[in-house]
């Protein structure tokens, strides 16, 4: 009998070390962005004891978030379409999604800039119009001064993601680090030595995102790229190019924008409706709970911020590996992105779940609010060990095969059921109310609300992501590989 020997087919389209040069300064850039808004939040909190400035930059931050996430989630149009092209080494496709992307990002983020500056009042009561007269001051300067910077996000994000693609992602992490850097600076002096308050962290942010959006920018102006996008360059709008990045751009945007809307709204729940006690010792009113979850955001995002760089990363990796048309060059790709996904989340939620009961004393904020931070934090990272990769690595796998509109929906239904709808009921004062008055008994989760409800909508989102993968609709989705299709056979597949 002849024994039958299956060789397992090697790829070369990304070599370890390749994806490790990839991924490992992408996480970093991720670190040094997510640090922005947390060393604005953790240097104001010294201004005053009882935490109005800290909790008004982070209410501001929900805001800045969903913007960015936008410009980024638009950026992902143009991105995929370079990304496929380039596997599929069709250069002149790749140069012109790339500088359309650019253009579209740019007038759009300038529309978006001027907006927020016109309507910062009713923008701001709109979502907070039940926090203290202190926080709301303090909110309008940080979001008069931040908005301004939305061009500046958008050239950055832009720029970013077309160098991804080239694999060119320790640029965008010297550039973020860059920032970081002149932001704690810049926050220090003008917060501690020049007494600026909160506009000095405000104007710090301003001018810690203009440096590297200048720097990005150049850098993809160079004849040394692949891609090469010159800022006076001739250029017109061609409508099927408009047509197809706006086709997988728009329903990441709207799935970005929905998600942060909800986190945002999360957050007003855990402002206006958690209960407001009165501080003998300071003086004034405070709510605990809107202090304790700042703190737990805050360094919930430091946790993330892995397993959100290897979804970007999955972009460049699974996007050019869609554009060899190779099937089983995509599932390859994929396992290997789920594998390095799981290990380098469990490491840094890991490190930040070990140091977590010190980290929290960073933030000057009253004492009652520490160890409710530490809860919320000890359940989110908890779920986090697994949940995570499933919930965030796969959409950014299956929106890299174009499968953008199916990642949408179930993230719009998962956020509004979970995300939002539990998190109502678990903070609503109205349901405490009502049950008090009804069952004798008070139902006051308060910040814990909103984590339970977050950590429900991780399980939710990992459901219906991976039945997504694991059914084998993207293929179709991708219009790059045939369903069904077979790799090339091996020429000594039988021994």
């Amino acid at each position: 009998m002849r024994s039958v020997q299956k060789v397992k087919k090697r790829y070369s389209l990304f070599t370890g070390k390749q994806l490790l040069l990839l991924i490992l300064p992408i996480v970093i850039e991720q670190i040094f962005s997510t640090s922005l808004g947390m060393f604005d939040s953790m240097m104001v909190s010294s201004i005053d004891t009882l935490g109005h400035a800290s909790n008004a930059v982070g209410n501001v931050d929900y805001l800045n978030n969903l913007v960015i996430q936008l410009f980024s989630a638009f950026a992902t149009g143009g991105a995929i379409i370079t990304s496929q092209s380039l596997g599929a080494k069709d250069i002149e496709t790749a140069k012109k999604s790339a500088k359309h992307m650019l253009v579209l990002i740019l007038i759009f983020s300038t529309l978006i800039a001027a907006l927020c500056l016109a309507l910062n009042p009713l923008i701001l009561n709109l979502f907070y119009g039940d926090v203290s007269a202190d926080v709301m001051a303090y909110q309008r300067q940080y979001f008069y001064i931040t908005a301004a910077s939305f061009p500046l996000i958008g050239i950055f994000n832009a720029s970013a993601a077309l160098l991804r693609v080239q694999r060119k992602s320790m640029s965008t992490m010297v550039s973020a680090g860059a920032s970081c850097v002149i932001n704690i600076g810049l926050n220090a002096l003008f917060i501690w030595g020049l007494h600026m308050g909160v506009a000095g962290a405000a104007l710090a942010t301003l001018i810690a995102r203009a440096v590297p959006a200048v720097y990005m920018r150049v850098l993809l102006m160079s004849d040394k790229n692949t891609l090469t996008v010159k800022l006076f360059g001739r250029f017109r709008f061609e409508g099927a190019m408009v047509k197809r990045i706006l086709f997988l751009g728009i329903p990441s945007g709207i799935e970005s924008c929905l998600f942060q809307l909800g986190k945002l709204m999360t957050n007003t729940f855990v402002n206006s409706g958690c209960y407001v006690v009165w501080n003998a010792e300071l003086g004034d009113n405070i709510n605990i709970e809107a202090n304790a979850n700042t703190i737990a955001n805050n360094l919930n995002n430091i946790a993330s911020v892995v397993g959100s760089g290897v979804g970007n990363s999955c972009m460049t990796v699974i996007g050019q590996a869609v554009g060899t048309g190779d099937e089983d060059c995509v599932k390859y790709y994929i396992k290997r992105m789920f594998i390095i996904s799981f290990i380098s989340n469990a490491c840094m939620v890991g490190l930040i779940m070990a140091n977590s009961s010190w980290l929290i004393y960073l933030w000057q904020q009253p004492a009652e609010a520490y160890p409710i931070a530490l809860n919320c934090l000890y359940l989110c990272l908890s779920f986090q060990f697994v949940t995570y990769p499933l919930s965030f690595t796969t959409p950014g796998i299956l929106k890299a095969t174009s499968d953008v509109k199916y990642v949408m929906w179930s993230a719009i239904c998962s956020m509004l059921v979970m995300r939002v709808g539990l998190c109502f009921l678990l903070t609503s004062d109205a349901l405490t109310t009502w049950l008090e008055s009804t069952f004798g008994f008070k139902f006051e989760l308060g910040a814990m609300g909103y984590w339970i409800g977050m950590c429900a909508d991780w399980v939710l989102r990992s459901i219906l992501f991976v039945s997504r993968l694991l059914t084998g609709r993207w293929k179709k989705a991708s219009g790059m590989i045939k369903e069904g299709a077979k790799a090339e056979e091996l020429p000594a597949e039988q021994a």
